[in-house]
């Protein structure tokens, strides 16, 4: 919040300027009537009023050209000096509020030159041409005291201002990193809940097809069947609405964004997926290679969301009748592989759809990377590579010889 004088100079500079230049020429003219007794004071009125007019006018043009300005009243000065004025700070003022200017308007360099210029064209016109022959410490020291505090005083108010800007610039940068991590927190957010609101929907509506087809297929055959099947398809929509309430659930939550699921599954669950995929016709055989390690939760979900999505693609795109799953533990990944032995092209391979998109963003979510694509012998191949992180030390273990 700026001061109201401050606030009006810097509405009206020409008022400001206007009243300053005036107030300063009578003090101009004051000063030149100063001087010690019994000392002939120089009779020069006009030269005063000429180099007092010309000081104090040049200041109308200190906000663009401050340095032309310096040294106008630097050369009115001397010239005072030399007609035998004292030179007090009355006389100084206009180039008091030139260095003032000066100070406050360019660099620390530019300052001390003009300051040290001024100052020797003072002393050095006033030791040869001072009529009057003032003491010497008022010829130098004087002078110098007076002509430095505007110098000092500008300096350290342009000091100030840069730094309350450079402030005010790491504020609004933090403001704006801030919002733009929030956006991105908020599109990684929204794209979480996609991917788990399609990972769930697409897994349980293709199960659900899947029985529904199969109960169609064995109603007048096999009555017995089709009722379990039909039980199963029921279990299949109810743990569908379950999943989808909580993940909708997440679009609730206030406090923290990054909560997983609850209950989030894993790897721990992966007979009860395969279960459920035998429902629907589809035979999954899983193999396990290495020595099981401890998973992260985020990399747990990631693994067990990457084979239900692929399980779900064989059973919606693929003729297959049956599939493997393979999990391969090395000492610092885990290679999961799922295959199956159909004959029908899988549309997401070619990069349409969200399934394939879905399971690569997964991967590379916990430093992962996934593959996918047609076999030599035929069928069709996801295989993923994710990271172990291990969820607490644990004693070394022997290298695994099978990774």
């Amino acid at each position: 919040m700026s001061i109201p004088w401050q606030r009006y100079a810097d509405e009206h500079t020409r008022t400001v300027d206007t009243m300053t230049a005036a107030l300063l020429f009578a003090c101009f003219l004051l000063g030149s009537e100063i001087h010690f007794p019994h000392e002939n004071p120089p009779d020069a009125v006009g030269p005063t009023l000429a180099l007092a007019a010309l000081a104090c006018g040049s200041l109308f043009w200190q906000r663009g050209r401050p340095r032309t300005v310096v040294a106008v009243t630097a050369l009115c000065t001397a010239g005072a000096g030399a007609l035998g004025h004292l030179l007090t700070p009355l006389i100084m003022g206009p180039l008091i509020i030139a260095l003032y200017r000066l100070a406050l308007g360019t660099d620390r360099r530019t300052t001390r030159f003009a300051f040290f210029g001024a100052l020797t064209l003072l002393a050095v016109t006033a030791f040869l041409a001072d009529p009057v022959g003032h003491p010497w410490p008022l010829k130098t020291i004087g002078p110098a005291a007076w002509l430095l505090l505007p110098v000092a005083v500008g300096t350290a108010v342009r000091l100030r201002d840069a730094y309350v800007e450079a402030v005010q610039a790491r504020a609004e940068y933090a403001e704006q990193s801030r919002e733009k991590e929030a956006r991105h927190r908020v599109a990684e957010e929204r794209m979480r809940i996609a991917r788990e609101l399609h990972d769930v929907v697409a897994h349980h509506l293709a199960l659900a097809n899947a029985q529904a087809g199969t109960a169609a297929h064995l109603a007048h055959t096999h009555p017995e069947q089709m009722r379990r099947i039909l039980s199963e398809l029921s279990g299949t929509t109810s743990s569908a609405l379950r999943e989808m309430k909580a993940t909708v659930g997440l679009l609730r939550q206030t406090d923290d964004p990054d909560l997983p699921l609850a209950p989030s599954p894993g790897l721990g669950q992966l007979a009860d997926l395969t279960d459920s995929f035998e429902t629907a016709g589809l035979s999954v055989e899983v193999a396990v290679e290495g020595v099981p390690r401890p998973l992260s939760p985020g990399v747990d979900l990631t693994a067990y969301r990457i084979v239900q999505e692929a399980l779900t693609n064989v059973t919606k795109h693929a003729a297959a009748g049956a599939a493997r799953v393979r999990l391969r533990y090395a000492v610092d990944h885990l290679t999961l592989t799922v295959t199956d032995d159909g004959t029908a092209a899988v549309p997401t391979s070619a990069g349409q759809g969200f399934g394939l998109i879905g399971m690569r963003e997964r991967a590379r979510s916990v430093g992962g990377a996934l593959d996918a694509g047609h076999r030599v012998e035929g069928g069709f191949e996801v295989t993923t590579r994710l990271p172990l992180y291990p969820t607490a030390p644990t004693a070394p273990e022997p290298e695994d010889r099978n990774p």
